[in-house]
């Protein structure tokens, strides 16, 4: 089997890495041992370097290597954020479920950072993040992110994660680290089909995919990738319970071009152009039938006398495409590049009502009926950026130096779309509160409509010298400026060590930042409330508004941050390697979602809210510094047993983040428990566990394979509605083992049929409260997701 078709984490040094499937672990070094002689070196793109000759023994920075050619081959799950949860132990995503929006598309993070902190670059050029903030219900609240779930993983040769703060080189979003997905482009054909359910009998997943790679002309070659997405609503609430607990319901197609064309020599030109079209459908808190303990008002008893649980409906449409060249002048090398990507969100509410159009109607002399579905509206985002990049190897300079400068121009877009009126009027006025609106989710107003732009521009240098055989040192530094805020000038030191064949010591210091996302600074939403018998609205207050203006809240900036990576490989052998970093990030600025303003926990607050007709108001402020502390820890061995080969892998990460200070602006000096509670901090604190481990053996014999995963997640502590104030501990999650087995039979070189399980023992967070989880189930969905365990088959074959 050949090394790409290998799932392998490479690390830095060929000393060590992760299997993205089989857990083994081939470093630069040991793969071209495995070459023959007159077999040409292959290159590859490193995230985090810009040297054009790099390979992934020649960077003074963490990066994982992962193939996930295995992964869509033979994989038991089906997207690529939970395939990258199953293998990353510091990438973590979990399915919400009961979280309005967040629900639709699945948030990730690196080392238990915000989803909006690490950036996502598709074939090294940066991808767009979605349109939704993460507002109710949801771990990274207040956060935007990118949704890995719009590439398909056929489409994929290898995922590349730099686990360092990279703002310097990259730009935004860059502090947790970068994550670099590279796309094929290989000649050939190959399918999957893959089905999986859980073993409650619900949750059934249909996944279909197919990928060709042809020629075009002499040497230029265009791979398409199709995929369409079949995935069942799965329910864990108890018998008689009328809500329904579990995932999103995902249908929908997927298409990815991606390709080259040379143009004599180096030269060539590159493209890439992908659209998913996908229709998502998450339940709503159940409202009680008319005689329940639910609120009367939210129900009318000619549509639901028994209950109803709304769906929120999201039709997803997410577009990215890349153009560009690359060639030579002289010795330097150019890259130019432009990238555009698209992110729409439009809400659909159905099996709903307008409980106060139900009541006008029965005031009126009916029997109390209102539209059943609702337009909510939605929103999108845009991005378009171009990049103009140069680099150059100099020989004659110490052991080596490669320079790369360039420059970067983006511009992005952010819109809300108000929904029909009845998705959000108060018909009756009769002053029930919670009656307003489409049960389940109200509809954006009018009012929340938002049509913003913004623009930056950014020049880096960066440099990379090979002092010694033994000692390699990087900096780079990047100016950039935004229409919006204003400018940042960041930097970065790397360097690394040989201090024996075996031994590598690696390290680095940079600062680094975020801009606030459009999606922060302009998000508005409203819906009516009756407080005390007046008509108020409720309004998560867009930046520099009149509501936010009136509550003294600043202009959004930066978030700052300062990174420190220091760590070491060991490869004493071809058999055995390992890796070790340990790292510390500190974030100033950092910006979070307000709790809500009101006359009750701040009078003076609430008397200018009230002038406005406002009841309640939340905001966006940059109020919070953190620390997060941790270790990235690899250790891969392989072995002969018995006619078998045995790989074994261990991936191991800790990452511990502390709030260290609460910074109100002077509007709201003194009521810093309300612009962040308890409740709220733990989800920055522990919104993911801080611990994840992973062990993993796989062992092939003749046509046989089996893999045996072992996943840990390390405790969470969440915050409780009521709150240790009222006397109410927080919820404990225990440490909680997971593990997945599969077992592959190759009938030929062209056909694998595989069969296995993932949460085999179907393991279950630690019970809690209902009535003080986030859902309102007796857990959240926190480690490994709710539903526990399930099984799969895939069948793949190719052409």
């Amino acid at each position: 089997m050949t090394i790409m078709r290998r799932a392998v984490l490479l690390a830095l040094y060929g000393a060590g890495g992760m299997a993205a499937m089989f857990p083994a672990v081939v470093s630069a070094q040991t793969a071209g041992a495995d070459k023959a002689p007159d077999a040409p070196v292959q290159t590859m793109t490193i995230v985090g370097s810009r040297r054009v000759n790099s390979s992934a023994t020649e960077t003074p920075l963490p990066v994982d290597f992962i193939a996930v050619n295995k992964a869509a081959e033979q994989g038991g799950q089906f997207d690529l954020a939970q395939t990258l949860a199953n293998i990353s132990p510091s990438f973590n995503s979990t399915r919400q479920t009961g979280a309005d929006g967040a629900d639709l598309v699945d948030s990730a993070a690196l080392r238990g950072l915000g989803s909006d902190q690490t950036l996502v670059l598709v074939n090294g050029k940066r991808r767009h993040t979605v349109s939704l903030v993460n507002l109710f219900g949801a771990r990274n609240r207040g956060n935007t992110g990118t949704d890995m779930n719009a590439i398909p993983v056929m489409a994929i040769s290898n995922v590349q994660v730099l686990r360092d703060g990279a703002a310097a080189q990259y730009g935004s979003d860059a502090i947790a680290g970068v994550i670099d997905i590279t796309l094929k482009k290989t000649l050939g054909c190959e399918a999957t089909f893959g089905y999986s359910q859980y073993s409650a009998g619900d949750g059934k997943n249909y996944a279909p995919a197919a990928y060709c790679g042809v020629k075009i002309g002499q040497s230029g070659v265009l791979g398409i990738t199709a995929e369409y997405t079949d995935r069942g609503r799965s329910n864990r609430a108890d018998p008689g319970n009328p809500r329904t607990i579990g995932d999103t319901k995902v249908t929908g197609p997927t298409v990815y071009l991606n390709g080259e064309v040379p143009n004599g020599g180096t030269d060539k030109f590159y493209f890439t152009l992908g659209n998913q079209q996908r229709h998502a459908s998450s339940a709503a808190w159940a409202r009680g039938g008319i005689g329940s303990d639910d609120i009367p008002s939210r129900n009318s008893a000619a549509m639901y006398p028994n209950g109803f649980v709304p769906y929120i409906n999201g039709d997803i449409n997410d577009i990215y495409g890349t153009a560009g060249y690359r060639w030579s002048i002289g010795e330097w090398r150019a890259d130019l590049s432009q990238t555009y990507g698209y992110n729409e969100l439009k809400y659909n509410i159905s099996n709903t009502l307008n409980a106060s159009i139900a009541n006008k109607d029965l005031l009126a002399g009916g029997k109390g009926i209102s539209p059943s579905s609702f337009d909510a509206g939605g929103f999108s985002f845009s991005q378009a950026t171009t990049n103009l990049d140069f680099s150059r190897f100099f020989d004659g300079f110490m052991q080596g130096v490669n320079v790369a400068f360039g420059g970067e121009y983006r511009r992005e877009n952010y819109k809300i779309f108000a929904g029909e009126p009845g998705s959000y009027i108060d018909a009756d006025g009769v002053g029930f509160g919670g009656n307003a609106g489409s049960q389940g989710f109200p509809g954006f107003q009018p009012g929340d409509r938002t049509d913003r732009s913004r623009s930056s521009v950014a020049a880096y240098l960066d440099i990379e010298t090979d002092v010694t055989n033994r000692f390699k040192v990087q900096t780079a530094v990047r100016g950039e400026h935004y229409s919006d805020f204003g400018s940042t000038l960041t930097g970065k030191l790397a360097g690394s060590y040989k201090a024996t064949d075996s031994v590598n010591l690696r390290g680095s210091l940079s600062t680094g930042f975020r801009a606030p996302s459009l999606q922060q600074v302009y998000f508005s939403s409203t819906f009516t409330d009756f407080i005390s018998g007046v008509p108020m609205d409720v309004v998560l207050a867009p930046n520099g508004g009149a509501v936010a203006n009136a509550a003294g809240i600043p202009k959004l900036k930066e978030e700052k941050s300062k990174n420190y990576t220091f760590g070491l490989t060991y490869k004493p052998n071809n058999a055995f390697s390992m890796t070790a970093d340990l790292y510390r990030i500190d974030i100033a600025d950092r910006i979070v979602l307000s709790g809500r303003f009101d006359a009750t926990n701040y009078p003076a607050l609430g008397a200018t809210l009230s002038a406005l007709g406002v009841g309640q108001a939340q905001f966006f402020v940059n109020s919070i510094n953190t620390k997060t502390q941790g270790l990235d820890l690899t250790a891969s061995h392989k072995t002969s047993l018995g006619a078998g080969k045995l790989t074994t892998y261990l991936g191991f990460n800790y990452s511990k983040t502390e709030v260290t200070k609460v910074q109100a602006p002077p509007s709201l000096q003194g009521y810093e428990d309300v612009l962040l509670s308890e409740r709220e901090r733990l989800f920055i604190e522990q919104g993911g566990p801080r611990m994840k481990g992973t062990l993993t053996f796989d062992y092939e014999q003749g046509p046989w394979s089996n893999e045996f995963k072992i996943i840990h997640y390390g405790s969470q502590t969440l915050g409780t509605f009521s709150g240790t104030a009222a006397g109410v501990p927080n919820a404990y999650y225990a440490p909680k083992t997971s593990a997945d087995f599969a077992i592959t039979y190759a009938f030929n070189d062209t056909t694998k049929l595989t069969v296995g399980g993932n949460n085999i023992f179907n393991v279950k967070p630690t019970r809690q409260d209902p009535n003080e989880t986030d859902n309102g189930f007796y857990y959240d969905s926190v480690q490994f997701g709710l539903n526990g365990a399930s099984y799969f088959v895939k069948l793949w074959k190719k052409f």
